[in-house]
């Protein structure tokens, strides 16, 4: 793989290292730094032309490490790359999708315009906040999901420490509507019923109100499945009325942790059993708990990495349990 590089940005360097070290690189030589007034400085140390360029950076929080990935994106352009791809593992500004109240932009889509505008040729990403923003970028973009890898926690960490029957004693929770084809898919697999929480944001303030659940839980050890957890005040309601419903213990699922404002007080008082993530951001050491999982998502992106590089499908990454083979040219 000479003519792959990977350029690592300051918003997650310790998954831009396992990817490199996976895929058995060195990482592109660079300078990123800031002048006094805060100005972002970034260099490339090295030849990259004519060569394939994967830039990580996630957006979050997101002003800074957006700017600092459309600077890298226009060196590496500058630079003669022959392709320049953005991997952003956690997508910022997902959420302002759509134009859903008078007079709000639609933010998704102008992230998207400047990706592209900065250069960059193919964009790789994982569980967007809503699908459909894959269609707002001009270029190719490939979306991985964690599907299988919280699939595999789930059956060697929760179920592997259950004495009891796990397609009897469990069920799979999507704390949304929104969520529900995601939780259908992994429930589907895993062969467990789901249930649905209906919920209403205020509209003054935003904040959203667990009304009812659709699906019985009484009696049930509950799975929660998420791709977001920022401040949590969703899902600590989310969790005291399942308790009010009378389901036994409960364990959240969730992709990207923001763990904004009181996030950690939110998930401290919610009674949940654990709470697993992945890497597409990093965990300060402040907000670490005992109860708190980190899954490991540098070999994913690695492997998605590679299939791109060799011009091979980012699809079967998707749907495939078994990654021995996937590593062949």
């Amino acid at each position: 793989m000479k003519n792959l590089r990977l350029i690592i940005g300051r918003s997650n360097p310790c998954l831009g290292l396992s990817i490199a070290k996976q895929l058995g690189i060195e990482p592109c030589q660079t300078f990123i730094g800031n002048f006094a007034d805060g100005e972002i400085r970034f260099k490339i140390g090295e030849d990259i032309r004519g060569t394939d360029v994967f830039i990580l950076q996630s957006t979050f929080p997101n002003a800074d490490n957006l700017l600092e990935l459309l600077i890298m994106i226009d060196a590496a352009k500058r630079s003669s790359a022959s392709r320049v791809t953005a991997v952003i593992p956690y997508f910022g500004y997902a959420r302002q999708d759509r134009k859903d109240e008078p007079r709000v932009p639609i933010t998704s889509k102008l992230v998207a315009n400047l990706i592209v505008s900065a250069g960059a040729d193919r964009v790789l990403t994982m569980d967007l906040h809503a699908a459909q923003i894959q269609g707002f970028f001009d270029i190719p973009t490939d979306q991985l999901v964690s599907d299988n890898l919280f699939k595999h926690y789930i059956e060697s960490d929760i179920f592997g420490r259950c004495e009891c029957n796990p397609r009897e004693d469990f069920i799979i929770v999507s704390p949304d509507i929104g969520g529900v084809k995601r939780v259908e898919n992994i429930a589907s697999r895993l062969d467990l019923p789901i249930a649905v929480i209906y919920k209403k944001r205020k509209k003054i303030s935003g904040e959203a109100q667990a009304l009812k659940i659709v699906g019985d839980v009484a009696g049930k050890n509950v799975i929660i499945l998420d791709d977001i957890i920022d401040t949590a005040g969703t899902m600590r309601q989310a969790c005291l009325k399942l308790k009010e419903e009378g389901c036994a213990k409960i364990y959240i699922c969730a992709t990207h942790p923001l763990l904004s404002g009181q996030a950690m007080e939110n998930i401290d008082m919610s009674g949940v059993e654990s709470l697993t993530l992945t890497n597409t951001i990093p965990l300060s050491s402040e907000k670490n708990r005992d109860y708190i999982n980190v899954i490991e998502t540098g070999r994913f992106f690695a492997m998605a990495i590679h299939h791109i590089h060799f011009e091979k499908s980012v699809s079967i990454l998707l749907y495939e349990d078994n990654d021995l083979d996937l590593w062949e040219n």
